[in-house]
């Protein structure tokens, strides 16, 4: 007896439908390789209908008093965190994650970074009000900028939309959302519950829409005249043909795109400590993350001992089944990704050395196996192109200025760490290191208050904090004659 796949449907003006022309996409759990549902493969009449009801709802959302916005994301803070258990099973059936680390480490952030959001909402603000003419007041007005077009990835379904609506939300703008055409999943059941408490409070019905679909998809909601913004995190190319597109009418673009993070450790950090949080920050997710801690500096003088000890680790770390509570990841998201991680790998130039891993595990779902390469060097592919995936690479340096160097020698900078005890050190390189985060004697830990974004071809504007609210919003001047 087969099971009936489950039917995904995009959530428009406070209702969910199918695509206009019936159009579907299969939605496979990685860690089976099995279909398990379809969701719209929606197109430009579906854009239409988003971008429509998100226009038509924006201005009774942006004339409310912030109060009332803190209000709403409260209860779709506390609606979240009542359904946890319905939004995990669907994360982990998106994703293929282990279910315990998926209530432990993505709900909870999820939940108190909605929660921030909602308290930014009552801090929209200008920062002057005064005279600077002769007989004349100025002051300055914050504002939502309007219609925002978000585009989510696949590796953080669920953690990335929150990152896309709440602070957009909070500012006063309107939504129309898109998952990736892997991972609906997750993102559909947040339509249902955010709709029903905005619909509980009266609010608008347009204010939150979800459009499923691909790749031409998202170029359509980029290039719809509607949107003032356009938000996406994804790849670099993904970055760069949503910034050609939306010069076309200059929207204003918010870009997360990709990382290769280096971690530099110098020769008097606790190695041990390094070794252990370096795999779980190199590993978790499946490496499938920007700041992942994949590409490993040390000094030469302790080399091979790190490169001894990781291997080790790696070894020790489990991948398998999201039921497993004994593991520290599961499956890459889908086969397109296993391919381009085994690549890397069957790639290799011959001075690198694999000492840990380096295959794939198993022959059911897109598993692969947690893996270490020694002997490269700055100008081999896999040192400067994203895997992202379970591979962490290791260099050796000799001294600051070549650690530096061959940390900065990327085209991506999103984030950083450094390891040592030596405090001079560490502020020295937390200066040199281009990137738009370095941390110090640990890496991946992230908190709502603090910004999270790249330079160079990391993309730019912030996610989280203040700083990615106000990414949100636009600055008026209003000046009044006092004659």
């Amino acid at each position: 007896m087969t099971t009936e796949p489950r039917r995904l449907r995009n959530y428009i003006n406070g209702e969910f439908r199918d695509a206009a022309d019936g159009r579907t996409t299969e939605v496979v759990n990685p860690a089976t390789g099995e279909a398990y549902a379809t969701a719209p493969l929606s197109g430009a009449a579906d854009v239409d209908a988003a971008m429509a009801a998100a226009e038509a709802a924006f201005p009774a959302w942006r004339d409310l008093v912030p109060a009332e916005r803190q209000k709403a994301l409260l209860k779709i803070a506390d609606a979240i965190e009542a359904r946890a258990e319905d939004l995990i099973a669907a994360e982990s059936e998106n994703t293929g994650k282990p279910l315990a680390l998926t209530r432990s480490e993505e709900v909870p952030p999820m939940v108190d970074q909605i929660r921030f959001f909602a308290g930014a909402a009552r801090l929209l603000e200008g920062r002057s009000a005064g005279e600077y003419m002769e007989g004349m007041t100025s002051i300055i007005r914050r504002e939502p900028v309007g219609v925002c077009a978000q585009v989510a990835p696949w590796n953080y379904p669920m953690m990335m939309a929150v990152w896309k609506f709440a602070p957009a939300l909070a500012a006063g703008n309107t939504v129309v959302l898109k998952p990736s055409d892997t991972t609906p999943a997750s993102t559909v059941l947040l339509a249902e519950i955010i709709g029903g408490v905005l619909e509980e409070l009266g609010h608008p019905k347009g204010v939150f829409n979800v459009v499923c679909g691909d790749r031409d998809t998202g170029r359509l909601m980029v290039e719809h005249p509607v949107p003032a913004m356009a938000s996406v995190t994804g790849s670099v190319r993904a970055g760069q043909q949503v910034a050609e597109s939306a010069a076309k009418d200059v929207k204003r673009v918010h870009l997360e795109l990709g990382g290769k993070a280096p971690v530099v450790v110098f020769e008097d950090a606790d190695l041990a400590k390094a070794v252990e949080d370096i795999a779980v920050a190199g590993y978790f997710n499946a490496g499938q993350d920007c700041t992942a801690a994949t590409r490993v500096l040390v000094h030469e003088s302790v080399h091979d001992e790190f490169v001894t000890a990781l291997a080790k680790a790696a070894a020790d770390t489990k991948t398998g089944q999201p039921d497993d509570e004994d593991v520290l990841y599961g499956p890459l998201n889908n086969a397109n990704q296993l391919k381009q991680v085994a690549g890397f790998i069957d790639r290799l130039p011959a001075h690198a050395k694999v000492e840990a891993g380096g295959h794939r595990v198993g022959d059911k779902g897109y598993f692969y196996a947690p893996t270490v390469v020694s002997g490269l060097q700055q100008d081999d592919e896999i040192i400067q192109n994203e895997v992202f995936g379970p591979v962490i690479t290791v260099q050796s340096f000799t001294d600051e200025d070549q650690a530096v160097a061959h940390a900065n020698g990327v085209e991506y900078a999103l984030a950083s760490s450094v390891w040592t005890k030596d405090h001079a050190r560490a502020m020295r390189m937390s200066k040199k290191l281009d990137f738009g985060c370095v941390w110090i004697n640990t890496h991946i830990p992230l908190v709502a208050e603090m910004p999270h974004g790249g330079f160079k071809k990391s993309g730019y504007g912030k996610d989280l904090s203040a700083y990615g609210f106000e990414d949100y919003t636009r600055i008026k001047h209003v000046m009044t004659s006092l004659g």
